[in-house]
């Protein structure tokens, strides 16, 4: 049976159920991660763009049957897609950072005197390189190691204790806040280069940090689309639910 897609449901709720839909919002430039809680109509209204063209698209996606089971991400408990969070997507951020450092900096005193959008997509990168560190920092030892205790004192069925921080929304507003804020800095550099779009004149190493600049952009995408609009709705839920308890 064919699905058609409702415009009043949030981009969030879309890419939670269907990650291939992730694809769909790419190809029509909308933000899915820090963006995440528009719905369809407010997204094609704030982009000028056809809510019958998006939506077809959208349910030309979601009726496909190549439906990537394994990582049904939304079903996944809590801790482990935590886990999961860090051994990939912190991980590949952590790996990546000191090359792309590396590389942006080299390519900016090389071709920045032809190439001016070089010099500030390096400082750009450097302020998200810094920024990410601290935040994955507070998320591994702060906020992700609550949600498994959230998670374990939901299954274990004994009372909630109590955080530093009052309720799990503080630091997960606080987390959202820094997406946006990392996603403003990566839309700036996408726009500086073009689409990251290499030029004639480009060097091997300009032509490997564009294409892992890209490559990083789209890892963070669904980094912060597995937090916003899973793991972070899924503590919150969980919490109130011990607290009713």
């Amino acid at each position: 049976m064919n699905h058609t897609i409702n415009p009043g449901i949030t981009i969030g709720e879309l890419v939670r159920d269907d990650y291939r839909t992730a694809e769909v919002f790419k190809k029509f430039n909308i933000d899915f991660c820090c963006g995440g809680k528009k719905t369809i109509d407010e997204v094609c209204s704030d982009n000028n763009i056809s809510t019958d063209e998006l939506t077809n698209a959208l349910s030309d996606t979601v009726n496909k049957n190549n439906v990537d089971n394994e990582h049904n991400f939304k079903d996944w408990e809590p801790d482990f897609l935590a886990n999961y969070i860090v051994k990939v997507h912190h991980k590949y951020v952590a790996e990546n950072i000191p090359l792309l450092l590396d590389f942006s900096c080299k390519i900016a005193n090389v071709h920045g005197e032809r190439h001016k959008e070089l010099i500030k997509i390096a400082d750009l990168f450097n302020k998200i390189a810094e920024e990410l560190q601290h935040h994955m920092m507070k998320e591994e030892r702060i906020l992700f190691p609550y949600i498994s205790d959230l998670w374990n004192t939901y299954k274990n069925n004994v009372s909630i204790g109590s955080s530093t921080f009052g309720t799990v929304r503080n630091p997960i507003a606080m987390m959202e806040m820094e997406h946006e804020n990392a996603g403003s800095l990566l839309k700036q550099m996408r726009e500086l280069s073009a689409d990251y779009k290499i030029p004639k004149d480009a060097c091997a190493t300009y032509s490997v940090t564009y294409q892992k600049l890209d490559e990083f952009e789209n890892d963070l995408h669904q980094h912060i689309h597995l937090e916003n609009n899973i793991l972070f709705p899924k503590a919150i839920e969980l919490e109130e639910k011990l607290i009713r308890q």
